[in-house]
């Protein structure tokens, strides 16, 4: 009796209400057919949702459209609006028409703004509105025959003007350690050259002659001075060479030495030997600079890089020579033997902040030119007064402490720290970029004469104990030996929306050069049909050989310096990109991409 106090008769269970969902939807699809049928023949019946006209001559049988819930009269093919685009499309082509001339029509619009991704400012744009969407079908089809609707006092956007084409990108001095450059045409070209082809490639490079490529390629694997330009780019020279160990990088390197013989790390004579040797091989590349017939060397030690640079690359008058990282010490060292040097990040620095203070004070722009002229020079003599003004305050503070019968309970500091904290400014920029050292003129030679007598140029021990720091050059110098890039094709298939498309790659490895580099985008420019991306992978502590010169050299003589440069070993494209003033700063090229035989870049 307790069971059948708690039994509800209207209880149904779940498959006995689906049961009668199924059925109930089934009567009343026969009960629309026959009503269709029998009295409104002639009249089109259409369920309240968007959609076409559900004609009972071509629907007669068929399943019933499901009601729409979110649907309202407006944006229905019911709506009167819509109804009159439907059974008057030129009325509506000719408001449209009305709309883009400037004239006021019937049909209400609203104003938007268009923003843009280069950052300009937004344009006003004429759209519809929010109860006529663009994106419903019947505006949509007369959409694809209209212009771009717009004010009158605006632009065209689709007639917009196209971006202007760059056909260059600035020079980047700092040194490569991999580039990966993708492709959807193949690098088929660059695999398994040919041994006529090898052997002409060499002797262009040993020659400094470059063979001109054909506009058009059309089939660039059988491009014999295609291929032969691309051997003549991977070729570099390097001093001193041992075939066990890779000599590049040499900072932060262990992993290259570790587990590997160095039979010079406790041999003193051996050690001497090699450094004869590179001493000669470093003033065989000055004298190559000075002459003007190498543009450049590097100098990777253990610490720092060295870049050497003939007189007219990257806006210099003279030879000059940029050398990151620096420490204190060594900057100490370098000026104790006579070098003048200056800091170009540091001096930029503090100009912008004398810029900013002289906008700041205008009351006192009247003898504000002979300050700033006065104040490079008088620089040093400000800190050695700041300095001796410290040391008479730090003896003031000791004396007051003698008085009071406390000196001997407070722990004085000694000179080493008192020195460090004064000098805290110097030292913090240690490791640094900002403590690259620009150094021109004659006292790049005064710079070479101090690296071969200077005896923490080589490491006293760890895996790189004894050995000479690497001298990398694009062209032939005594004690040289010629060393090609590594090359590597590998054909890929990327994952895209709708499956699968087939890239190809092509991995250079090694040291790579500023001429390199530009060389093999010169050559991948109609091998890939002006459409090729390269992943750049730099070697960080060389970032910051991009930093520009303080005093670029005049416009006049450009043309000078290009006529005494050629006979440098490189193509003239190639050094009129490295006789540009270096505009990327601290930073370095990663991604070079190139579509429509334009560059665009990113650092």
């Amino acid at each position: 009796m307790a069971d059948q106090s708690c039994y509800s008769p209207s209880f149904k269970k779940p498959c006995d209400v689906l049961r009668m969902r199924r059925k109930r939807a089934r009567s009343e699809v026969l009960s629309r057919g026959a009503a269709a049928t029998s009295g409104s023949a002639g009249t089109s019946i259409r369920p309240f949702s968007p959609g076409p006209l559900l004609n009972p001559q071509t629907r007669a049988g068929a399943q019933a459209k499901r009601r729409n819930p979110f649907a309202n009269i407006e944006n229905t093919y019911s709506s009167p609006k819509k109804r009159n685009r439907a059974e008057n499309p030129e009325e509506w082509r000719t408001s449209l028409s009305a709309v883009c001339e400037g004239e006021n029509p019937a049909v209400p619009w609203r104003g938007e703004k268009l923003f843009r991704g280069d950052n300009t400012q937004p344009e006003e744009v004429l759209s519809l509105s929010e109860d006529q969407s663009l994106f419903e079908e019947d505006v949509f089809e007369v959409e694809k025959s209209t212009p771009i609707l717009k004010s009158p006092g605006a632009p065209d956007v689709r007639s917009e003007s196209q971006p202007e084409v760059c056909g260059e990108y600035p020079a980047d001095w700092s040194l490569k350690t991999r580039v990966l450059i993708t492709s959807p045409q193949s690098f088929a070209w660059a695999e398994h050259l040919k041994a006529q082809e090898e052997a002409q490639g060499l002797s262009l490079h040993c020659r400094a002659e470059y063979t001109p490529l054909p506009q058009n390629i059309q089939d660039p694997r059988s491009c014999a001075e295609l291929r032969c330009g691309f051997q003549q780019c991977l070729q570099y020279w390097q001093h001193p060479s041992l075939p066990w160990l890779s000599l590049f990088p040499r900072i932060g390197a262990k992993r290259s030495f570790s587990d590997k013989s160095t039979p010079w790390a406790q041999d003193t004579a051996l050690q001497q030997s090699l450094m004869s040797e590179w001493s000669v091989s470093l003033t065989s590349l000055y004298s190559l600079l000075k002459a003007k017939l190498c543009p450049y060397f590097y100098l990777c030690s253990y610490q720092f890089t060295v870049l050497f640079r003939a007189a007219g690359l990257s806006g210099a008058k003279g030879i000059s020579a940029l050398l990151s990282p620096t420490t204190r010490g060594l900057r100490e060292a370098i000026k104790a033997e006579g070098i003048e040097f200056s800091l170009p990040l540091l001096e930029e620095k503090r100009k912008s902040k004398e810029n900013s203070s002289s906008h700041s004070n205008d009351s006192q722009l009247t003898d504000g030119n002979e300050q700033s002229s006065t104040l490079t020079y008088e620089y040093d003599d400000k800190e050695e007064e700041d300095e001796v003004e410290e040391e008479e305050d730090d003896d003031e503070c000791f004396s007051w402490l003698k008085e009071m019968g406390v000196q001997d309970k407070i722990k004085k500091p000694d000179a080493l720290s008192i020195k460090l904290r004064k000098e805290h400014n110097e030292v913090r920029v240690d490791h640094r970029p900002e403590s690259v050292v620009l150094v021109e003129g004659s006292n790049t030679f005064t710079l070479i004469n101090f690296l071969i007598n200077c005896k923490s140029l080589v490491a006293a021990a760890g895996p790189q104990a004894g050995l000479p720091p690497t001298l990398l050059a694009p062209t032939a110098f005594r004690g040289a030996t010629l060393h090609t890039l590594k090359a590597r094709s590998v054909n890929v298939k990327t994952q895209v929306r709708t499956g699968f498309q087939d890239v190809c790659s092509l991995e250079v490895t090694g040291p790579i050069m500023p001429h390199a580099l530009h060389t093999l985008s010169q050559l991948l420019r109609p091998a890939q049909r002006g459409d090729f991306s390269m992943a750049i992978y730099t070697h960080e502590p060389t970032a910051v050989l991009n930093v520009p010169v303080t005093r670029p050299a005049e416009s006049d003589g450009q043309s000078n310096v290009l006529e005494e440069l050629s006979r440098c070993g490189l193509q003239q494209h190639t050094v009129q990109q490295l006789m540009e003033q270096a505009t990327l700063g601290k930073s370095a090229l990663r991604h070079l991409n190139m579509r429509d035989y334009s560059y665009s870049w990113r650092s």
